[in-house]
């Protein structure tokens, strides 16, 4: 089951969060996982949101994920994130049956419980 690293990231010192950004993609090539979100202008819908930005990354399983989240290259230019950035860090796991027709099923079934 494919499982999601979701960051929402707030820039506190910006020119080491820029170290970081920049050496990121050559460390996260190693592993099994996929970039599918860096946004630093998230629309927002709801809610108050005091980030700058937000980094969705797709991993097969979890074992996946902390391969990558608990590995030494990681690791190595982590420092500058954690320096540069204040964040929320989340794993987030994938359903089984992420099919069209089932994620179909599941909105319609949430328009049924939404309070009229």
């Amino acid at each position: 089951m494919s499982v999601y690293i979701i960051a929402q990231l707030k820039f506190t010192r910006r020119e080491l969060y820029d170290r970081y950004q920049a050496r990121f993609l050559d460390v996260f090539r190693q592993f099994k996982g996929r970039l599918l979100v860096a946004d630093e202008r998230p629309q927002v819908l709801e809610g108050p949101f005091e980030r700058d930005k937000i980094v969705v990354l797709e991993f097969p399983d979890k074992l996946a994920a902390m391969e990558f989240q608990e590995s030494p290259e990681y690791a190595e230019i982590a420092v500058d994130r954690t320096a540069g950035a204040d964040a929320v860090v989340l794993m987030v796991r994938g359903r089984k049956d992420q099919s069209p027709e089932t994620i179909r099923a599941i909105d319609a079934w949430s328009l049924t419980q939404a309070p009229h």
